[in-house]
């Protein structure tokens, strides 16, 4: 279920035709896979302004199906369709066109967003022709263009003026979220965390099911609540979150919030920091430390102590100078770790400044 600051996947496989219709399916790289699509999608010879907005609007489309995991979390082995219908035109064994190509290099680690949410933006669209739909039209896009508007201002236009540019995204090899064992009672940590907060979301929407209190520990609560979505989704109601349960919770969380729609509830940054921490320093990598780096980021463009920071999920040099610069802000010991006191300082100067902002 996605839990994650979202990353670029260095690989991304599409199935040649609709999801549930026999295909081939090929892996390829995932900037190749942006620079197919746009040179499938869109006119070289348009402006590079309009061209810009397009890239931008399929790196984001195609990152929130990654980022949901879409297909995958339906027993899908693929994470995008080739089909218009569902996805975005992906062409095996075409060229791609050297206008195309040159932007996709500078573009296809950006993707947008809603201000204060997770989730890339579903960033559907339409050739505004022959199909019309609730998003970017792309010869709208180049008629906006050759007005003057820039990139994000034809975004604006189509999505909505609360969206934002998030830039040079971490890369990184795909994962599936399932943690690889089942969660049941007696069980503790992230994943658990993640279960009860997923739970405790879906129960406001399906009142049958109890919602768990998130702390981390999988109790006798929880396990309830467990059972309860097992007999509501056709489960085995045992208890345990396996495979099949892991992922049929995380599609009814993603459609509940309708993180795979463009109008949704959203993910917050808030809902991944919360949660157990045992804490961090120099050497560790990975997601929470992506999280530590985003919120120091953030701080970073109102506290002018903090130096600014890039989200790379390693904690190196930057990232302890970050820690020790919010620590002498926030009148804790400078050890450049980042404890428990430490995380739950950085969490609420963070959602003090988002929640002004």
């Amino acid at each position: 279920m996605p839990t994650t600051i979202p990353f670029v996947p260095s690989y991304i496989t599409v199935h040649l035709g609709p999801p549930d219709r026999p295909a081939e399916n090929v892996t390829v790289p995932y900037k190749d896979y942006v620079k197919n699509v746009a040179s499938s999608e869109v006119y070289p010879t348009w402006d590079p302004s309009a061209l810009r907005a397009n890239i931008l609007a399929i790196t984001s489309f195609a990152l929130n199906r990654v980022y949901t995991e879409f297909y995958r979390s339906r027993g899908y082995p693929f994470d995008i369709t080739s089909s218009t219908a569902y996805d975005q035109q992906f062409v095996q064994g075409r060229n791609f066109f050297d206008t195309i190509s040159v932007l996709v290099d500078e573009l296809y680690d950006d993707y947008i967003r809603r201000p204060g949410r997770i989730e890339p933006l579903a960033a559907k669209f339409c050739n505004g022709t022959t199909v019309t739909c609730a998003g970017l039209s792309q010869w709208g896009s180049q008629y906006l263009a050759q007005q003057g508007y820039d990139a994000m201002r034809i975004l604006r236009y189509y999505y909505g003026e609360n969206i934002e540019l998030v830039r040079n995204a971490p890369q990184q090899s795909l994962r599936e979220s399932y943690p690889g064992a089942a969660l049941r009672r007696g069980s503790r940590g992230r994943d658990v965390y993640a279960v009860q907060r997923d739970l405790n979301r879906i129960g406001r929407s399906f009142p049958a099911i109890p919602r768990p209190q998130p702390d981390g520990v999988f109790g006798p609560q929880t396990e309830a609540s467990v059972r309860a979505f097992q007999q509501v989704f056709g489960l085995e109601p045992d208890g345990v979150v396996g495979r099949n349960t892991w992922y049929a919770i995380e599609r009814v969380y993603v459609g509940v919030l309708q993180l795979a729609e463009l109008e949704s509830e959203g993910l917050r940054f808030e809902d991944i920091l919360l949660g157990p921490f045992d804490g961090l320093q120099p050497g560790d990598t990975g997601e929470r430390v992506a999280q530590l780096q985003y919120m120091l980021a953030v701080l970073g463009e109102y506290i002018p102590s903090i130096p600014v920071l890039t989200v790379d999920a390693v904690y190196g040099p930057n990232t302890r100078d970050a820690v020790f610069a919010f620590q002498a802000y926030a009148g804790l010991p400078r050890t450049g770790a980042v404890n428990p006191a430490t995380w739950t300082a950085l969490f609420r100067q963070y959602a003090s400044i988002t929640s002004m902002v």
